[in-house]
C-alpha cells in the first residue's frame, strides 16, 4: 500500500496541488482590467457542450466589446446541483467578462460544459479566448479573517454530516456545519437505497433477519479483519435510524430484495430540501449555522494536542477560524483524487462518485496525528461503464448511444482482459458488484467482444435475439431517458453504425479478422485467437471447461467478421475508510488511543467494517445516516461533559 511514506507522498501532493491553485489564483488577479480587451462581431451565437447529463445547448449574445447575455436553451444536468452551477457560471461570465471562472465544487462537469460552450461561441464571434481566460476577477475576501465559536463543528454536508449536525443540535449543542459545495446531501442525492436492519417498516412487511447471525456472517466474510463492535453497533442501531429519519420527514419506502432489507430513499428532487429542513429545525433553531461553499483546510489544536476547531476558506477567499469543543469529519473520502486511489488501491478506473471528494478531511486528520489504517485502499467498486457512452450521446438518441453500455451487463458475450484472455464466467455481469470487482482484479478496464453475427441478431430482434436472460441490470438513472425502449424485444436499429462510431471516437476497436481486432486493441494476437477458438468450442459443446459458464449464455459468435471490442470500465463510487475509529466514532491516534475532540462518520469511518472492498448492498447509505446520528450524539455529549 505504500505505508507511511506513501501517505506522506499523497499528503504532500494534495498540499502542493492546493498551493499551486493558490499561486495561480494570486497571479491571475494582477491581470484584471488587462488592455487585451476582446473585440466581437456583435450578434447571437448558438453552441453546445457536454455535461454530466449529456449535451447542453446555449445562446450567447455579444456587443462589439462585451458578452451581453448567456441563455441556457436546454440541458439534462442534475436538478439542484448541475443546474445551479450553470446559472452561477453564466452569471459570472457576464458580470465579470471572463472565462477564468472556477468550476463549482460538486458540479465540475456541468461547469466545464457551459465554459466549453461559451468558449466556442466566443470563437464564433471572433473574440480573443485567451484574453478572456486570463482576465480573472479577484476574490473580494482575500486577507479577511472571521472568527466564530461553536460547540460542535461538522465538516461535510452529506448524509453522515447532516445527520451528525442534526443529532448534535438535538442534544442542545450549538453546531456549525461546513459544506464545500453549494449543495447539501452529497452522495445521498445520487444514491438509490439504504439498509436499516429490522426497521419498523421491514418488520411490518414480515422481513426480519437474525441480527446475531448477520453480525457473525459479516465478520467471517471479511476474514475477521474488522472491528466487530462497530459492526454490531450499526446492525443493532440502524433500525432506529430509520425511525429517526422518518420522524424528521426523510421518508423511505421498503423493498424486499430477495430477503435483503432495502429502503428506497425519497424522490431525488426532494432530498436536499428535506435535509435542509432537518438542519433548520435542529441546527439553525438552536443558534447554529449551515455554511456552504466553504472548505475546511486545517484542524486547530491546543498545547495538549486536543482538537479545538477548524480553519476554513470561504468562496470569496476569506478565512474562517472556528473554535469548538469537538469536530466531526464527514468529508466523503478521497475517491476523486486519482493519485491517492492509484497509490493506495492500485485502481485506475472511473470515479463515479462526487468530484469534490479529494481527501482534504483525511489529510487534516493525518496531519493532526490520526493513525492511517492498514486497509487504507478500500474502495466501493460498483457497476460497469462503457467508455463510448458519453460521446455517442452527442451523436445518437439515448437508447442507441447506450448499446455498448447495455452489452457490458449481459452474460452472453465473451469478456477478455487487456491481454486477450478471458478472466471470468461472464455471468458475473448479472450482479453489479461481482461485475466490478472481477474486472478490477485484472486491470482498469476489460473488453466485451461482439461479432457481426451478434449485431445482426440485435438489429433484427433486440436483446431477445442474443438470448439475453433479462434486461441489463443497470442503475435506473442509466436508462430513465429511454425507459419505453428498454425492452428485450425492441430491435436495435443502426447497431452497426453506432458501433462503428464507437470505434471512430476512439472508445472501442474493430477488426475484420480476429487477428486484426487483437492487434488494433493491443491484445496478444496469439492468445486472443486461442481464447476465441476455445470459447467458440464451448458454445458448440455447451461446456465451458475454463470457467463453467452456463450453456444458456454460450451464444455462438460466427466465423466471419468484423468483430468489435467494447472498452468496459469499472465505476468507483467512493473510497472506504482513511482513519481508525472506535464505537464512539472517535478517531484514533498512532497508538490507537482516541484523539480528544475529533470524530469521523460516513465513508471515512467505514474502513473498520471491511477487510478490503465494500460490497455494495445498501450499507453505504445506511451506515452514513446511522454513523452520523450516533457520532453527532457522541460529539455533543463530549462537548457537554467538558
Amino acid at each position: 500500500m505504500g505505508g507511511k511514506k506513501g501517505i506522506k507522498r499523497a499528503s504532500i501532493l494534495l498540499i502542493c496541488m492546493l498551493m499551486v491553485v493558490s499561486l495561480i489564483s494570486g497571479c491571475t488577479q494582477q491581470i484584471v482590467g488587462s488592455p487585451q480587451a476582446s473585440v466581437f462581431t456583435s450578434g447571437t451565437y448558438t453552441s453546445k457542450g457536454t455535461g454530466f447529463g449529456g449535451e447542453l445547448e446555449i445562446e450567447v449574445s455579444f456587443s462589439e466589446t462585451e458578452i451581453t447575455d448567456v441563455k441556457i436553451l436546454n440541458h439534462s444536468e442534475t436538478k439542484n446541483i448541475g443546474d445551479l452551477a450553470l446559472e452561477r457560471i453564466k452569471n459570472q461570465i457576464v458580470s465579470q467578462q471572463t472565462l477564468a471562472v472556477e468550476a463549482v465544487s460538486g458540479a465540475t462537469r456541468s461547469s466545464n460544459a457551459i465554459l466549453e460552450a461559451v468558449e466556442d461561441a466566443v470563437k464564433q464571434a471572433g473574440g480573443n479566448v485567451e484574453a478572456l481566460k486570463s482576465n480573472a476577477a479577484p476574490k473580494p475576501g482575500e486577507g479577511k479573517v472571521e472568527k466564530l465559536e461553536a460547540d460542535v463543528v461538522v465538516v461535510g454536508g452529506g448524509a453522515s454530516g447532516v445527520s451528525a449536525a442534526v443529532a448534535a443540535g438535538d442534544k442542545g449543542a450549538k453546531v456549525i456545519l461546513l459544506e464545500k459545495t453549494a449543495v447539501i446531501g452529497g452522495a445521498s442525492n445520487l444514491s438509490w437505497a439504504g439498509k436499516f436492519f429490522n426497521s419498523s417498516i421491514a418488520v411490518e412487511n414480515n422481513v426480519v433477519v437474525n441480527l446475531e447471525e448477520e453480525i457473525a456472517a459479516w465478520v467471517e466474510k471479511n476474514a475477521w479483519r474488522v472491528d466487530a463492535a462497530v459492526i454490531r453497533q450499526y446492525v443493532t442501531q440502524s433500525g432506529e435510524t430509520f425511525n429517526w429519519l422518518a420522524d424528521k420527514g426523510y421518508v423511505t419506502q421498503f423493498l424486499n430484495l430477495g430477503g435483503e432489507q432495502m429502503h428506497l430513499l425519497p424522490p431525488y428532487a426532494d432530498r436536499q430540501a428535506i435535509l435542509r429542513a432537518m438542519l433548520a429545525e435542529s441546527v439553525e433553531k438552536n443558534g447554529g449555522q449551515v455554511i456552504t461553499e466553504t472548505t475546511a483546510k486545517k484542524l486547530i489544536t491546543n498545547e495538549k494536542g486536543e482538537i479545538t476547531g477548524v480553519i476554513a476558506e470561504m468562496l470569496d477567499g476569506s478565512t474562517l477560524e472556528i473554535t469548538a469543543k469537538s469536530v466531526v469529519l464527514a468529508t466523503g473520502g478521497y475517491a476523486a483524487n486519482s493519485e491517492m486511489v492509484k497509490e493506495f488501491f492500485g485502481f485506475e478506473g472511473v470515479n463515479g462518485g462526487l468530484g469534490q471528494n479529494v481527501g482534504e478531511g483525511l489529510a487534516m486528520a493525518w496531519e493532526a496525528g490520526a493513525r492511517v489504517p492498514d486497509n487504507i485502499g478500500g474502495q466501493m467498486l460498483h457497476q460497469t461503464l462503457a467508455r463510448a457512452t458519453e460521446a455517442l450521446k452527442a451523436q445518437y438518441e439515448p437508447f442507441e448511444a447506450s448499446y455498448p453500455l447495455m452489452l457490458t451487463y449481459l452474460p452472453n458475450f465473451m469478456n477478455v482482459g487487456v491481454s486477450g484472455a478471458r478472466f471470468r464466467d461472464e455471468a458475473a455481469t448479472l450482479k453489479a458488484v461481482a461485475a466490478a470487482n472481477t474486472s478490477a482484479f485484472h486491470g482498469p478496464f476489460h473488453y466485451v467482444i461482439v461479432s457481426q453475427q451478434q449485431l445482426d441478431s440485435l438489429t433484427q430482434e433486440g436483446m431477445k435475439g442474443v438470448k439475453a436472460p433479462k434486461l441489463p441490470g443497470m442503475p435506473p438513472e442509466f436508462y430513465l431517458g429511454f425507459a419505453q425502449q428498454f425492452t428485450l424485444e425492441n430491435p436495435w436499429e443502426n447497431a452497426s453504425k453506432v458501433f462503428d462510431s464507437m470505434v471512430e471516437n476512439g472508445h472501442g476497436f474493430k477488426g475484420d479478422t480476429l487477428e486484426e481486432l487483437a492487434q488494433n486493441a493491443g491484445m496478444d494476437v496469439e492468445l486472443f485467437v486461442e481464447t476465441f477458438k476455445n470459447y467458440e468450442e464451448a458454445t458448440k459443446t455447451g461446456v465451458d471447461v475454463e470457467f463453467g459458464k452456463s450453456a444458456d449464455y454460450l451464444i455462438p459468435m460466427g466465423e466471419k467478421g468484423p468483430y468489435y471490442a467494447i472498452v468496459a470500465e469499472v465505476n468507483n463510487l467512493g473510497s472506504i475508510g482513511g482513519v481508525l475509529i472506535n464505537r464512539s466514532f472517535q478517531i484514533l491516534n498512532q497508538d490507537r488511543i482516541p484523539m480528544k475532540g475529533l470524530y469521523a462518520v460516513g465513508v471515512e469511518a467505514a474502513g473498520v467494517l471491511y477487510n478490503d472492498t465494500y460490497i455494495g448492498n445498501g450499507v453505504g447509505i445506511g451506515y452514513a445516516f446511522t454513523s452520523g446520528r450516533l457520532g453527532g450524539e457522541y460529539a455533543a455529549n463530549y462537548e457537554l461533559e467538558k
